[in-house]
């Protein structure tokens, strides 16, 4: 799709976020669930929906129009 839409000036990218502190990810774990998957994250907590729209934010505005064809894996590090 980016090669088809670039000579449109339209970017197509997607955003492949981690696991975000929200009750699609929370509701059917337990605490130590929660806990156990903080810890493989290297920055040390779940994304918060607001680390998510900011990645979003940068793709949409003018700063990030030179990013097609990408998936932004926004995950604080987790592999």
């Amino acid at each position: 799709a980016a090669k088809e839409l670039g000579p449109k000036g339209i970017t197509v990218n997607a955003v492949a976020p981690g696991p975000v502190a929200t009750s699609l990810f929370l509701d059917d774990k337990s605490e130590e669930q929660v806990e156990h998957v903080k810890k493989m994250i290297p920055m040390g907590r779940l994304a918060e929906p607001q680390d998510i729209s900011a990645v979003v934010s940068f793709l949409v505005s003018q700063d990030g129009g030179w990013v097609s064809g990408q998936v932004i894996r926004a995950n604080g590090g987790i592999v």
